[in-house]
Order: C-alpha cells, then structure tokens, then sequence
C-alpha cells in the first residue's frame, strides 16, 4: 500500500445502501473519508469503481429488492445513477475533491478506438486532480455487452489505467476457509496461487439482494487482476482504513502475471462472442503456436450472426474454443473465403479482401 501510487477501489452495492434500497449517508461519507485521507498526501491516484446505482433507484421506485427483468433494473439503475452521483460529489466536496462520472459497458472497451477513448477519459481526469467514479452503465447495457458485475470491472480498470494495486471493498472481511459466520472458520491471509484456494467453496451472492457478485466474482476478478501483474486487497468497507494503512487485514493476492496489451484483456474477459470461427488443424498450430492471424484459408466453418469488429470465438475440429477475437468481415461474407487464399479473394472480389479475417493483434488465446 505504501508502494502503490495509482490505485482502484471497488466498493459493492451492499457497503453503500440498506437493505431496502437506498443509500446510507453514513457509509458513503465513511467511504470517502478514508479515499480523502488516501490522496491528502497527493501521492496517490484513486479511481472508484462503485455500484450502487440500481440499489439507490429501488425505493424511489417502490421496489423491495432487485428486480430480475433487464428493464426495471435499467429503470431503477436511471433513477439511482444521479443518486449516487449526488451523494459522492457532496461528500467528496467535504475535502475540496471534484469527482467525474464515468460509465462503461464491455462493447466500449474491447473495441480499439473505444478502449482508447476510455483510457483517455480516465487519465486526464486523473491528471486534472480529478477523482474518477466508474460504474457499468446500467441504464443501457444489454444482456450481450454486460460485464455482469463490477468486480470484474474493477479488475479491468486497474489494467486499464495501469493501476499498482487492487482493492475490492466487499461486507466481508476477507475469503475463509469455510463460512465465515460459523466457528472454527479461518481467514485466508494470502494467496500466492490459485492452489491456495483448492478445495475451498467460495459464498455467492448476500442475502440482502440489492447486489450481483458475493464473494466468487471478487475471486474471480482478483485472479484476473493477479494473472495481469497487478496485486489485490480483498476486504471490508469497515475496514477500508486498515487497508490503507497498511495494516494486515483481509486477504492479499500476489501478482502471478505480467502486463499484457490492454485491450486483449478487455477481449478476453469482458466480451461476449457474437458467433464463431472453425479453423483447421493448420490454423489452429499457427495461432496458439505462432501468434499468427488468422487468414481466409484456415477456416472450416462458420455459425452465428455477426458484422465486422465483433467478437468471435475461435475453435478448432472439436469445438473446443482456442482464441477470441475481432472479426474483419460480416459473418455472411466469410463462406465465400473459406479455404482460399487473399490473393485469389483479392483477384476475384478486390482489394478489400487481401487481408486477415482475424489480425494477431485483436485476438487473444483462450488456454495459452
């Protein structure tokens, strides 16, 4: 803690608002007090990554817990975005800190001149003192470009902005060996590798149910971050105070990876595929073993419905998925490439289709 100059922090549903929908003042301005303090020093860089909004829309609305259906958590998620909004910018105004909103869904950030644009977005609100407030964008994500909760979210930020550290805020205190509500449970302290956790059942979601996560999707984006280079603090909102202080609480995830190009991490775990590619026993040695694109005569087949610049996922003869990656031609054009070379295609069809269906540099392994 003492090392990390930029840092992400995501704070769940659970640790901002009641029960019943709503947010509690008092655990947003325990929240920012402790942010503040973080950055008094001007040494650190805070990027907030928070739920909360389709919690705060449910009682404004007269909903008494999340809704299921996709339409009123976009209805309640309009409602309490401002909410939320509000209640950070007047509580982070307490200590002279502007705040900038910043909503995402996964289709902005695989997408190249997308992902620039929110890497832009976020350093120069950074740069300009500001401290950025990240959200999915509920309001309009659709159930093919969610990134299904926050957690996840927050680890590709931090790889995003090319954060030196981590820190999920949860309602509990850490991962256990067992159900931390029962005696003779332990907290795990540290995790070096993903064998540390064999054998342990992870909790789902709370009982409150204003949240979507628990503590497996916090597992989940740990490791994520971890495997990207970037170490991760897994704790409570109570005790977000001990963790900058750099007192031993919650569970440490060490970093087992190294940076990779942004982007492909975004690819390969915020997209959804909109179809898939079926290469040949050829195409699928040159990409896992040569890094290589994938051209026009390495295709078998192809299923789903797609245009150029969606994602894709890329198998081999037995349908096991290989890769992921942005397509260059609408899945109705492709059976008319297969098995052919780009310069017969360029030839016969022009000089558009001299070129790979899938570029080495939007494509991301699956089981490297």
């Amino acid at each position: 803690m003492a090392q990390a100059q930029r840092i992400i922090v995501k704070v769940g549903s659970s640790s901002l608002t009641t029960a019943s929908g709503g947010l509690d003042a008092d655990r947003v301005d325990a929240l920012v007090d402790v942010l503040a303090k973080a950055r008094s020093g001007g040494e650190k860089e805070i990027v907030l990554v928070s739920s909360g909004a389709i919690a705060a829309g449910l009682a404004p609305l007269g909903l008494r817990r999340r809704p299921k259906d996709l339409a009123r958590q976009q209805a309640a998620a309009s409602v309490g975005q401002g909410l939320l909004m509000a209640r950070y910018t007047a509580s982070f105004a307490r200590y002279g800190i502007r705040v900038g909103q910043v909503l995402l869904t996964s289709d902005d950030t695989s997408r190249r001149a997308h992902h620039r644009n929110a890497s832009r977005t976020l350093d120069k609100l950074l740069a300009m003192g500001a401290l950025p407030v990240v959200n999915e964008n509920d309001t309009v994500a659709t159930d093919e470009i969610r990134f299904g909760d926050n957690d996840r979210l927050a680890a590709l930020v931090a790889h995003l902005v090319r954060a030196d550290l981590l820190v999920l805020l949860s309602d509990v205190d850490g991962v256990y060996d067992g159900d931390p509500s029962k005696p003779g449970t332990s907290r795990i302290a540290q995790v070096r590798e993903a064998s540390d956790l064999a054998g342990i059942e992870i909790g789902s979601a709370g009982k409150a149910g204003v949240g979507t996560g628990g503590m497996v999707t916090k597992v989940e984006a740990a490791r994520i971050a971890a495997a990207a280079g970037i170490p991760v603090v897994l704790t409570s909102a109570v005790h977000a105070a001990d963790a900058f202080a750099g007192r031993d609480t919650g569970t440490f995830f060490h970093a087992t990876g190294k940076r990779s190009a942004d982007r492909l991490l975004w690819l390969q775990h915020a997209s959804t595929p909109q179809g898939a590619i079926t290469l040949d026993d050829g195409a699928v040695r040159a990409i896992v073993q040569r890094h290589s694109s994938l051209l026009p005569a390495g295709i078998a087949a192809v299923e789903g419905e797609f245009i150029a610049g969606d994602p894709v996922e890329l198998r081999d003869s037995t349908g096991r998925a290989v890769a992921r990656g942005l397509v260059n031609f609408d899945a109705k054009e492709i059976p008319q490439l297969i098995g052919r070379s780009t310069r017969e295609l360029a030839r016969e069809l022009g000089p558009a289709y001299e070129r790979e269906v899938v570029h080495r540099d939007d494509l991301v392994l699956l089981n490297p």
